[in-house]
C-alpha cells in the first residue's frame, strides 16, 4: 500500500453510515438554513444505532420501536414542513439493512419503524434495501478507506489498477454450520480444492466484521472475489473487494444489481461476473468459469470497477472531495433528483 495513504485507512464499522452522512450534510454545499427554499429535508436520526442494542438481547418490541416513534412524534409536532408534504420531501439514513426495521408482528426480528404510518413517504437510505419498495434506496456499505482529497483517490486508483495479482480468485467468509447445504461451504470447498488459483480468508467468529489487513491483501492479490449472500442478500465485502480492484462474482442478483443503482455501473457484465448458485450446487466449477476470461476481459472489467471507486467510498473530509463525487454526493444528487421528479409529476402519497 502507498505509505502516504496510510492515514486514509480506518477500522470503520459497517453500520456507521448514519454518522458519516450526518457529518457531511452539516457542511454540504447544498445545505440551506432557510427551510422555505429547501428542496429536501434531512432528518438527523440514527435509526440503526438506536435499534442496534435491542436486537439480540431480551428486550421487548416496545423497546425496539420507542426511538423511531419518538422521532416521528417530534417531526410531526415540531416541524410544519413535514406535515405540509406528509413527509414526501423528507429523507433519512438508516444504517442497517431494511429487514431490521420491518417487523410484521411482535414475535419477529427487528423494529417496525418502516411500517409506522408516518414513515410511509420518507425516503430511506439503507445499506440493503427492499427492491420492491420505492422509498428504500440502497447506499454502499462503508469501507475503511476515507480519503481526504482528490489526489488520495487518484493515487489509490492507480495503485489497484497496476497491482500485480497472483491468484485467479478468492473468498473471504465463513460457513454457516447450522444451515443445511450451506452455499458458502460449497464455495469454500471449491476454493480449497483449487490449489494455486484461489485464496481463502476464514472469517469464522467476528474476525472480519470491520475489515482486516489480511482481507485487503487477499483482494489486492486476486483477479476475482467471490461474493455469495451474507446473513442477508448483501455484505460489506462487496465494496471491500471492489475497492481493492478485484472483480466481484455474484450468485444472487439481489446482492448488488437490484441494490445500488446510483453507485454501480448499469451494465452488470461490465464490472462483474454472475454465476447462478444452482449451477454451482449442481457441479459447475467456479474456477472453470473464471478461467475462460481473457486478460483483456479482466482488464476491461477491472478498469470499470476502478472507475467507480469514488462513487462508493465515503470521504474523510467534511467538505467532501471537491471535483470528485463520493457516495454522499451521489446520494444527495439522487435524493434531490427524485424530490424534483415527485414535485413535477405529482408523485405523492
Amino acid at each position: 500500500m502507498p505509505e502516504n495513504l496510510a492515514d486514509a485507512w480506518y477500522f470503520t464499522d459497517q453500520f456507521s453510515s448514519e454518522i458519516l452522512f450526518h457529518n457531511r450534510l452539516l457542511s454540504h454545499k447544498c445545505r440551506t438554513l432557510d427551510p422555505e427554499s429547501a428542496a429536501a429535508y434531512y432528518i438527523p436520526f440514527y435509526a440503526g444505532l438506536a435499534v442496534g442494542k435491542y436486537l439480540w438481547s431480551d428486550y421487548s418490541p416496545k423497546d425496539r420501536d420507542q426511538h423511531c416513534e419518538m422521532m416521528l412524534k417530534w417531526v410531526q409536532e415540531e416541524h410544519p414542513y413535514f406535515n405540509r408534504s406528509n413527509g414526501w420531501d423528507h429523507f433519512l439514513v438508516m444504517g442497517r439493512i431494511t429487514w431490521d426495521f420491518r417487523r410484521s408482528n411482535d414475535q419477529d426480528w427487528g423494529s417496525k419503524c418502516i411500517y409506522l404510518p408516518s414513515m410511509r413517504n420518507i425516503t430511506r437510505l439503507l445499506i440493503e434495501k427492499n427492491p420492491w419498495d420505492y422509498f428504500d434506496v440502497g447506499v454502499p456499505y462503508p469501507t475503511g478507506f476515507h480519503p481526504s482529497n482528490p489526489s488520495d483517490v487518484v493515487l489509490w486508483q492507480e495503485f489497484v489498477r497496476s497491482r500485480e495479482r497472483h491468484s485467479l480468485f478468492c473468498f473471504a467468509g465463513a460457513t454457516r454450520g447450522m444451515i443445511a447445504n450451506d452455499f458458502r461451504g460449497v464455495l469454500l470447498n471449491q476454493c480449497r480444492n483449487s490449489a494455486g488459483s484461489c485464496r481463502v480468508v476464514d472469517c469464522g467468529g467476528n474476525r472480519c466484521s470491520n475489515g482486516t489487513s489480511e482481507i485487503l491483501e487477499t483482494f489486492l492479490d486476486s483477479e476475482f472475489c467471490l461474493q455469495p449472500r451474507g446473513d442477508s442478500f448483501t455484505r460489506r465485502s462487496i465494496f471491500d473487494c471492489m475497492l481493492a480492484g478485484s472483480i466481484p462474482v455474484f450468485f444472487w442478483r439481489r446482492s448488488a444489481y437490484y441494490q445500488y443503482e446510483w453507485f454501480l455501473p448499469g451494465e452488470p457484465e461490465s464490472y462483474s461476473v454472475f454465476i447462478h448458485r444452482d449451477e454451482v450446487k449442481n457441479g459447475t466449477l467456479v474456477k472453470s468459469v473464471l478461467g475462460k476470461y481473457s486478460k483483456e476481459d479482466i482488464k476491461r472489467m477491472r478498469d470499470k470497477v476502478v472507475e467507480f471507486i469514488p462513487k462508493f467510498i465515503y470521504a474523510k473530509s467534511n467538505e467532501g472531495l471537491g471535483s470528485i463525487k463520493d457516495a454522499v454526493d451521489v446520494a444527495v444528487d439522487g435524493v434531490l433528483k427524485r424530490m424534483k421528479e415527485q414535485q413535477e409529476y405529482g408523485f405523492k402519497w
